[in-house]
């Protein structure tokens, strides 16, 4: 069974940065199209951004030109550094699978964007 841990998150003033990771466990890692999600209550989970096993990413509108996702395969781990960050970016952020299994998914890491 694959496990995601989610960290990197808190508490930030409008137009700072986070740098949120998510550690993977499982050898096929490399092979795996990595997501970045996030919620918010009562709201479906969306996707932030992607990135394939070749480093070829893609972002959701309103992310684009603020967020970066980034991978290390050798660390079986996924990046989503955050810049000018606003209020609506609070949420809580997921990494997962692209597209995600509908089955498991990690704690997830809160971010919230306050002054």
């Amino acid at each position: 069974q694959v496990q995601l841990v989610e960290s990197g998150g808190g508490l930030v003033q409008p137009g700072g940065s986070l740098r949120l990771s998510c550690a993977a466990s499982g050898s096929t890692f490399s092979f795996w199209r990595m997501g970045w999600y996030r919620q918010t209550p009562g709201k479906q989970r969306v996707m932030v951004a992607i990135i394939t096993r070749d480093g070829k990413t893609n972002y959701e509108d309103s992310v684009k030109g603020r967020f970066t996702i980034s991978r290390d395969s050798d660390k079986n781990t996924v990046y989503l550094q955050m810049n000018s960050l606003k209020h609506e970016d609070t949420a809580v952020y997921y990494c997962n699978r692209f597209p995600p299994p509908s089955d498991y998914w990690g704690q997830g890491t809160q971010v919230t964007v306050s002054s």
